[in-house]
């Protein structure tokens, strides 16, 4: 619990805080979001595990409720920099309830695997947050703005964010697997992904820069992306060689689309991703989704006298995606009320507008 903890609060905190003049607001309201969405998503998701009409409280349901509040996070990292407090308060509130219906929808209904929240957190979380930034789209900031960008000091608490997630995704990939042989599968297999994935990183950053140097953007965020993309499957029939060639196909993936989707995102697609969450989240997600389903259809997985059918979680990987998109479509049009309190175009990415500075 205490590693998951960490990773919420420490982790995804820091690795926000590259901004150079947004660190107050990365860190703060990455605080604020987790805090007041742990609360709201114990509520939301013991509504599903209700007995005797009482929700009861416990390790695994504050594991639960921290896990609600990543997929808050992640689609924060969308829209950092463009959303009042309030904004991000209502769309917190909005997204852990649909959140949660996913949830019990992919686990209970369909009976799919989702050990590591492939689908649950990182692809429900990039998606929904996506759909809100192209419904918030600023034409004011398609032109680079003075702030988005980041200073060596800023890189540097962001590696600080990136290094915490890094050492305890083992820990939030096993944090509810069954006890023993299977939790286990799912350290081991989340250790050599993310391993895998990180030296990847490094030889792919210098291949794509033009002088072979490495980014600091993609060393931040794309090692993660193992740990995202072996997640439906971590504690699966899979050997330590089949996890590290999945880490490195999400190496691959988040480098490309740093360097190459991002921008045309940006240009074509009118989505502002100020963090790269489809990046380190969404596409690494999608290819923990296949992933699953690939394993599901070659092996015979059983979870709790279940058995796991391939067509299940192909199931759950396409009702995540729409529910996300939907979800999303719908809170960017709540969230657009005048009377919210977004910022304006010159003072996004701008701590000063919310603290005293």
């Amino acid at each position: 619990f205490q590693d998951v903890h960490v990773m919420i609060f420490v982790g995804f905190g820091f690795l926000m805080t590259f901004l150079k003049k947004y660190g107050f607001s990365s860190a703060g309201i990455n605080m604020l979001i987790a805090a007041f969405g742990l609360q709201w998503g114990t509520l939301m998701q013991g509504f599903w595990h209700m007995s005797d009409r009482k929700i009861h409280v416990g390790i695994k349901s504050m594991i639960n409720a921290d896990f609600s509040t990543a997929a808050a996070l992640i689609s924060f990292g969308a829209l950092l920099g463009k959303t009042s407090p309030i904004q991000m308060l209502i769309l917190t509130i909005v997204e852990i309830t649909i959140f949660s219906c996913n949830e019990h929808l992919v686990t209970e209904v369909f009976q799919a695997t989702d050990v590591g929240a492939s689908l649950t957190i990182h692809t429900f979380g990039a998606y929904f947050g996506l759909v809100v930034a192209l419904v918030l789209y600023r034409p004011g900031l398609k032109n680079k703005h003075e702030n988005k960008e980041s200073t060596y000091q800023s890189d540097m608490f962001a590696m600080i964010g990136t290094l915490f997630l890094w050492l305890f995704w083992p820990s939030f990939n096993s944090a509810i697997a069954s006890k023993g042989s299977l939790q286990t599968k799912a350290i081991v297999n989340t250790y050599y992904s993310l391993a895998a994935c990180t030296v990847v990183t490094f030889a792919l950053s210098s291949l794509v820069d033009k002088r072979g140097k490495f980014s600091m953007v993609l060393i931040q965020n794309a090692p993660l992306a193992g740990g995202v993309a072996v997640g439906t499957c971590a504690d699966m029939s899979i050997t330590p060689s089949a996890a590290m060639g999945i880490g490195s196909i999400a190496g691959i993936i988040s480098v490309c689309g740093y360097h190459f989707l991002t921008p045309l995102m940006e240009s074509k697609l009118n989505i502002q991703d100020t963090c790269g969450v489809h990046n380190l989240h969404g596409l690494p997600g999608l290819l923990g989704g296949i992933a699953g389903i690939i394993v599901t259809a070659t092996q015979d997985e059983t979870r709790d006298n279940v058995n796991m059918r391939p067509a299940m979680q192909a199931a759950a990987l396409g009702s995540t995606l729409a529910i996300a998109l939907s979800g999303g479509a719908l809170t960017g049009f709540i969230l657009k009320l005048p009377f919210l309190g977004q910022a304006s175009d010159q003072n996004c990415f701008d701590d000063s507008v919310y603290w005293e500075v």
